[in-house]
């Protein structure tokens, strides 16, 4: 039922552009293994071929074992040095992660941690050996109030209900990845989405777009004060080709952008309630 509940909400909350995107990954994604799968072959027919085809899997194997040694050891560093939310340590925000994780139809809350950021300011999710994990750096905990932290968790919860951290998907998209462009826009289709469910979970579109300007500002003293239509104002100012060309290497859309993007999510939600 949970995971019936999952499909059904972010089917809705899917952005437009990751519904594009995310199959033509797949599709890309499936024709390369299909030629790389090809040229393995091919190679087997020469010694020179196949001493190449050979060394190329220890490679493969070496980075498989190497990923799985840096989950276990940043899993290790994650428990003994950042600080794990649970109904015994910063109740308010374990229930923040829990109701999202609940509301989304996830089985099970993915396991949280802050830790100190040294003053940066960000959020991420991750899939550590099969487990579910959000962190939390403790100056965006700080600068922000807690319908805006909302914002964020369900932003990051966002990911492991829409699927972005599934990695059989992600090994069958991984060779679409040398296509140029076609990664960045597909990272950012993704934000796109986990920003409608992160507004949709805190049920406050204001504050979802204070949240994100506040990636921008993180000034706690100005926080009140932020005018979000000023700031999306700042889009019409932004050079077109230099805006243009440094929008397609980036994973995440403009701040300007993702502020609009809530405000036209929120005017579509208004026009259908």
């Amino acid at each position: 039922m949970g995971e019936t509940v999952v499909g059904e909400t972010v089917k809705t909350l899917r952005s437009g552009k990751e519904r594009f995107y995310g199959p033509l990954m797949i599709i890309v994604g499936i024709l390369l293994w299909i030629l790389i799968a090809l040229a393995a072959v091919a190679a087997l027919g020469s010694p020179r071929g196949a001493a190449l085809l050979i060394t190329y899997l220890a490679y493969a194997v070496v980075i498989v074992i190497a990923v799985l040694i840096s989950a276990a050891a940043y899993r290790a560093t994650a428990f003994g040095n950042m600080t794990l939310l649970s109904p015994g340590q910063f109740p308010e925000l374990h229930t923040i992660v829990t109701a999202a994780a609940r509301e989304i139809g996830l089985a099970a809350a993915p396991i949280t941690f802050i830790y100190n950021s040294s003053g940066l300011f960000n959020a991420f999710a991750r899939r550590l050996l099969g487990k579910r994990f959000v962190f939390l750096t403790s100056a965006l905990v700080e600068a922000s109030d807690d319908e805006q932290v909302r914002f964020v968790i369900g932003h990051e919860v966002g990911h492991h209900a829409a699927g972005h951290l599934n990695w059989w998907l992600n090994l069958i998209k991984l060779p679409a990845h040398i296509v140029p462009f076609l990664g960045p826009a597909y990272s950012r289709a993704r934000e796109t989405t986990c920003d409608n469910i992160g507004a949709y979970l805190s049920g406050d579109f204001d504050a979802s777009r204070s949240a994100l300007q506040m990636l921008g500002c993180g000034c706690r003293r100005l926080n009140q004060s932020m005018n979000c239509e000023a700031f999306i104002a700042q889009e019409a100012q932004v050079p077109p080709i230099f805006g243009f060309l440094t929008e397609i290497f980036r994973s995440h859309p403009r701040l300007t952008r993702r502020v609009a993007n809530i405000r036209n999510y929120a005017s579509r939600s208004r026009s259908m309630a």
